[in-house]
């Protein structure tokens, strides 16, 4: 089934969910790899195969070896391939993208502000929210991966 082309059917919606993009992937203090590795992350526990397909590319590009790349979704077994920081925003991921299972425990809440304070843990968790937000829209309207076979 053919289904709608989100960006040209709703630029304007589009246009507000890029203005989001942009603030968490260029406008933050966040790392641009801690940024692809939680866009990584959101997307793989949705499910969304465009934008794992894309962040991992990213992380790549940004010199993040495919060793790491590969075990994101495995990551506390792997958590030596992981920073401190890397492994706190992977936390934080899991537990927003999951919420209606978590509740964002307080917690996860602590442990997330323990290393990241309290503006950087806000702008993680937009970060957060805009990926689930665009997992939603490539999911539901069927976004291809860049992948060939």
């Amino acid at each position: 089934m053919n289904r709608a082309n989100w960006f040209a059917v709703s630029p304007e919606g589009a246009k507000a969910i890029g203005a989001l993009h942009h603030y968490v992937a260029n406008e933050t203090n966040l790392p641009s790899t801690l940024v692809h590795l939680v866009f990584l992350r959101v997307s793989q526990i949705n499910g969304c195969a465009h934008c794992i397909d894309i962040h991992t590319r990213d992380l790549i590009k940004e010199g993040v070896s495919v060793d790491k790349a590969v075990l994101v979704t495995v990551w506390h077994e792997a958590e030596y391939l992981f920073t401190e920081h890397e492994r706190a925003a992977l936390a934080w991921s899991e537990e927003v993208t999951r919420v209606s299972e978590t509740h964002a425990s307080d917690d996860a809440y602590a442990a997330a502000l323990a290393v990241f304070g309290e503006k950087d843990l806000v702008d993680l968790t937009l970060t957060i929210a805009a990926m689930n937000a665009i997992n939603r829209l490539g999911v539901s309207f069927r976004l291809k991966p860049r992948a060939r076979s």
